[in-house]
C-alpha cells in the first residue's frame, strides 16, 4: 500500500523552544529541508498560540508548510475561524494545513472553550459545516442550531481548496471525520489501532457516500532520544492501557520501527515531537538524518493536505 503514497514526516516543537527562539527554530526547519511545522493547542504552557506562530512562521519561509496540531474548535466562532484560514491561505497557497479536534488535551483548559451543556459535539459538527461552506462558496446562508448566518461572504476564499483533517480516536469521533472531514491526524493509538481507526473512518465516509483521499491519514508521534522518560510514560498509561513503547518512540530507531509499522496500517503523514526539551538544533539534526530518509517520492497518489 505504501508504494501508492506519499510518505511525508513533519516536525513538532517541543517545549523547551522557548517563544524568543521559535523564529530561529522556524528558520532551522526551513534551511534543514524538513516538510512541515505542527505547533498543537495548549494554552496554560509556553508554547506559542498556534494561530499566531502558524501566521509568524509562514511570514518568515518560502517552502515550509505548516499546521495546527490539534486546534480545539467547539468554542470558536468558525465565521472568524474561517477568515483566518482564508487569509492565511491567500497569503501562503499550499502552506497552511489545519487540524481540529472535540476539546484541549487539558481538562483546565476546557472552560476556554465554553459550549451548551452536553452539546460540544454538536457544536463541533455544525462548526465544520459552516466553515467548509465559507470556505468554498461566495455567499452563504446558514441556519444552524448554534450559528446563523445570511448572505454572508468573506470576501476571499482559498485558490485551491482547503482540506480540514480532524483529530481524535473515539467512535463519534472517527464516524464525525468519515462524514465531514479531509482527513485524520491521530495520536497516543498503536499501529493496530490506527489501523482499525483508518477502517471506521473510511466505513463511516462510505456510507456517507463520500470518499476520504487513501493519503489523508496520519499520526503524531513523540520520540524520545534516550529511552521513554518515565513521566511521559506515567501520563501515557492514563490514556491508554497499551504498552507505552508502542505509543512513543524511545529511539530514533524506534521511531523508524514505528513508522513503517504505521505505514503498513495505511498511514502516510507523520508528525514528529520531541520527548523533552532537547535542543531544537540536536532534534533536527536526528530528525534530518532519520526521519527524512523515510519518505519518498510522490507516487501515484498526489495528496493536497497534511504534509504533501
Amino acid at each position: 500500500m505504501a508504494e501508492d503514497l506519499k510518505i511525508r514526516l513533519g516536525a513538532g516543537l517541543g517545549t523547551g523552544t522557548a517563544p524568543e527562539e521559535f523564529g530561529a527554530a522556524v528558520d532551522l526547519l526551513e534551511q534543514a529541508g524538513v516538510d512541515s511545522l505542527w505547533l498543537p493547542e495548549a494554552v496554560y504552557s509556553p508554547r506559542i498560540d498556534p494561530v499566531v506562530g502558524l501566521t509568524h512562521a509562514l511570514a518568515r519561509t518560502s517552502k515550509l508548510k505548516v499546521g495546527t496540531g490539534v486546534m480545539v474548535l467547539p468554542g470558536r466562532d468558525p465565521v472568524l475561524v474561517a477568515k483566518q484560514l482564508a487569509s492565511l491561505a491567500a497569503l501562503a497557497p499550499k502552506c497552511v494545513l489545519p487540524v481540529f479536534g472535540l476539546k484541549p488535551a487539558r481538562d483546565a483548559e476546557l472552560p476556554l472553550f465554553p459550549v451548551p451543556p452536553g452539546r460540544r459535539a454538536a457544536v463541533f459538527d455544525e462548526s465544520l459545516r459552516l466553515i467548509k461552506a465559507l470556505l468554498e462558496q461566495e455567499e452563504v446562508t446558514f441556519d444552524g442550531e448554534f450559528f446563523r448566518v445570511e448572505g454572508a461572504g468573506l470576501g476571499i476564499r482559498p485558490a485551491n481548496r482547503l482540506d480540514l483533517w480532524l483529530g481524535g480516536k473515539a467512535p463519534g469521533a472517527l464516524r464525525r471525520i468519515g462524514k465531514l472531514a479531509d482527513g485524520w491526524l491521530a495520536s497516543f493509538l498503536t499501529p493496530e489501532e490506527a489501523r482499525a481507526g483508518r477502517e471506521a473512518i473510511q466505513k463511516a465516509a462510505a456510507e456517507a457516500d463520500r470518499e476520504i483521499e487513501a493519503d489523508h491519514f496520519g499520526i503524531s508521534l513523540i520520540v524520545a532520544e534516550d529511552g521513554i522518560p518515565d513521566a511521559l510514560a506515567a501520563s501515557v498509561a492514563v490514556r491508554s492501557d497499551a504498552d507505552p513503547a508502542r505509543l512513543i518512540a524511545g529511539s530514533w530507531a524506534a521511531a523508524r520501527d514505528l513508522v513503517a509499522e504505521y505505514i503498513d496500517a495505511g498511514l502516510s503523514k507523520f508528525v514528529l515531537y520531541p520527548a523533552g526539551p532537547e535542543p531544537i538544533e540536536r532534534f533536527v539534526e536526528n530528525f534530518v538524518e532519520h526521519a527524512v530518509p523515510m519518505q519518498n517520492q510522490s507516487g501515484p497518489r498526489q495528496s493536497r493536505g497534511l504534509a504533501g
